[in-house]
């Protein structure tokens, strides 16, 4: 039921904000020349995959994340992406694709090992990672790696189409803030 779910929204997504995509594109292009963002992620059963997202780091920038990056890094149109959350509509193809879910545990680096080891251990990698969910919603990131699995155990363990579309309204209001970046000014 779910991955029909993730399947047609995410479908329908990328449809409907195709327009808006091209605009992010190309002013990311003009701005950096390289508007979108791959990198590799933890997946379903531990199963790499590649993640897209618009870029909103300058290029340079090491493959971390977020939470040990130097938020000098945002570029002024990334702050912009990652405030309206716009950073994230190309991942609609990685829930088209079956690499993820619109909701469930943001996918993780493999060189987090804690965060990874804390996740196997809650039994987290059973389930597609999603682009929203409980901890996304709380602001809870990476950084808390322990409190992070915990919590995306508890959102499996009581996740139901209820609590799918509940996580999805509460991203579009605007709930929660992505992933925190560090401020060494």
């Amino acid at each position: 039921m779910i991955r029909t779910l993730d399947f047609f929204i995410s479908l329908f997504g990328l449809l409907l904000l195709l327009p808006l995509s091209i605009i992010i594109f190309v002013i990311g292009f003009f701005y950096n020349g390289a508007p979108l963002f791959y990198q590799e992620r933890i997946g379903q059963n531990e199963k790499p995959f590649i993640l897209v997202k618009f870029r909103t780091m300058r290029k340079d920038t090491l493959s971390v994340a977020s939470h040990i990056a130097d938020v000098s890094a945002i570029t002024p149109f990334g702050h912009f992406l990652r405030k309206t959350k716009l950073d994230e509509i190309p991942q609609l193809w990685n829930v088209l694709k079956g690499e993820m879910s619109i909701v469930g545990p943001r996918p993780g680096l493999f060189n987090q090992h804690e965060l990874r080891s804390a996740r196997k251990r809650y039994g987290v990698f059973l389930v597609r990672p999603g682009i929203t969910g409980l901890a996304q919603i709380n602001n809870i990131d990476m950084s808390t790696p322990e409190f992070l699995a915990k919590t995306d155990a508890r959102m499996i363990k009581s996740f139901s189409v209820y609590f799918y579309f509940k996580y999805i309204f509460l991203t579009l209001l605007g709930m929660g803030q992505g992933d925190t970046v560090r401020d060494n000014r």
